[in-house]
């Protein structure tokens, strides 16, 4: 990377900055490679380490940094785009769902959740955890939260936890007739258990995409997948159901 000065632009310092440092990572990196220290970025621009955090964060945020556990800063790989569909007319574990049963537990949901189930607050649910894995990658986790009464004959089941259980209680879900869903997508920052999960640090940015199920006139389910947003982005269509895939033309499902 150069040295250059950043002069005075009417545009804050550090979007400048993230504009330099993009030409500098077309033309000078390549994707893998590691980024020099902070103190060294800050001293060949001429910029405060805080406004070069800034313009480091938003290259993040745009999917063109990844801070990795014990590496450092480095260039990010293309994102995988994940088409998110309008079919209507199919339960979490059903088909060729590509997302994996981990485990099932019962716990109170947290309260927005509650409020789109129309439980109580300290009513337990069933909350099965799955994960969506794309080229030997973790791109996802998935909590998805369902209350007692659309899986009714669930306690006959000798599956007590784990990825059995969980399997079980979405076997039981799809007994019922789905009438719809719609979904919601915005941008958040990744919690502790969900960072781990994605091999991300805490806090950073993630596509978290909600999806209510619905059945019997009302919410039978509710789905919160959370998706790596340095590797991900969204594309809609009507292909049905989401999809991960690398390229234009290349689909893993």
């Amino acid at each position: 990377m150069g040295t250059t000065q950043l002069e005075s632009v009417p545009e804050p310092k550090y979007w400048h900055l993230k504009t330099v440092l993009t030409e500098a990572l077309d033309s000078e990196f390549s994707v893998g490679e590691i980024l020099p220290n902070e103190r060294d970025l800050a001293a060949r621009f001429g910029v405060a380490r805080a406004t070069l955090r800034q313009a480091l964060e938003q290259l993040e945020l745009e999917g063109r940094l990844q801070r990795r556990r014990g590496v450092g800063t480095t260039v990010a790989p293309p994102r995988m785009g994940v088409a998110v569909g309008s079919e209507q007319h199919a339960w979490p574990g059903a088909g060729d769902d590509a997302w994996q049963a981990v485990d099932s537990e019962q716990s109170a949901p947290p309260a927005a959740v509650a409020r789109a189930l129309e439980t109580g607050s300290d009513e337990p649910v069933h909350v099965v955890r799955r994960s969506r894995m794309s080229h030997g990658q973790r791109v996802a986790t998935d909590l998805l939260y369902i209350p007692a009464s659309s899986v009714p004959d669930l306690s006959a089941i000798d599956a007590p936890s784990g990825a059995a259980r969980a399997r079980a209680v979405l076997r039981e879900l799809q007994r019922l007739d789905l009438e719809g869903q719609d979904r919601a997508v915005e941008l958040g920052s990744a919690a502790a258990d969900d960072a781990k999960d994605l091999d991300r640090l805490p806090g950073a940015p993630v596509l978290v995409v909600t999806t209510r199920f619905f059945a019997a006139g009302r919410t039978a389910a509710l789905s919160v997948a959370t998706y790596r947003a340095d590797t991900c982005r969204l594309t809609f269509g009507d292909s049905g159901g989401v999809e991960i895939h690398h390229g234009p033309e290349q689909r893993a499902s």
